[in-house]
């Protein structure tokens, strides 16, 4: 009868600490129930023996000392810009860089190409300057020779009409052309 008694505090000792090993496997294997989640596997290992083990789990679903209900948050999606897109600034910031970097140039294609390369990163970088807030920046800046030949540029996005937009200048010299784009699209 002591040994009953001493047999369940140490179950509900173990059931504190969340392990059964010291548990007697016939005490488990003879239909006892301490009220323990218990998962059994029998190793038939030796013929005629059987060793039974036993895993039992920490957490107790039915009993919570630091319940707190979860934190609802709200959605801070904005799906509408604050302010809009400012296209004649930044018409005005191409302008000004195309006229002032390509003004005396003639065109050779290799110093075009890095021209073309330079006057995009100004341009990307006084535009981002102006700290427009939730759009994207993307600006290209084609230089070509002018020799009475036609060229069209064009692009193809995938963007709301309602929020994005972009800003273009063309400018010209007596041996090129260049034409400055910058996209604004907008982040949600």
């Amino acid at each position: 009868m002591t040994s009953d008694v001493a047999r369940d505090k140490a179950a509900r000792l173990l059931k504190k600490q969340g392990s059964m090993s010291s548990l007697a496997s016939s005490d488990v294997h003879r239909g006892k129930n301490l009220g323990l989640p218990v998962e059994k596997s029998i190793d038939k290992s030796l013929p005629g023996e059987c060793s039974m083990s036993t895993v039992s789990f920490t957490d107790d679903p039915g009993h919570d000392d630091h319940y707190r209900p979860p934190v609802k948050y709200e959605n801070s999606y904005q799906t509408a810009p604050d302010q809009k897109f400012p296209t004649a600034k930044i018409r005005y910031i191409i302008s000004d860089v195309l006229e002032s970097c390509l003004r005396h140039e003639k065109y050779e294609p290799e110093l075009c190409r890095q021209l073309s390369k330079t006057t995009s990163e100004i341009i990307k970088t006084r535009v981002r300057e102006m700290n427009i807030p939730r759009f994207k920046i993307i600006c290209l800046v084609h230089i070509g020779q002018l020799n009475n030949q036609g060229l069209r540029i064009g692009s193809r996005c995938l963007w709301d009409s309602t929020c994005d937009t972009f800003s273009s200048y063309e400018f010209r010299n007596n041996k090129l052309f260049a034409i400055g784009s910058v996209y604004g699209v907008y982040f949600e």
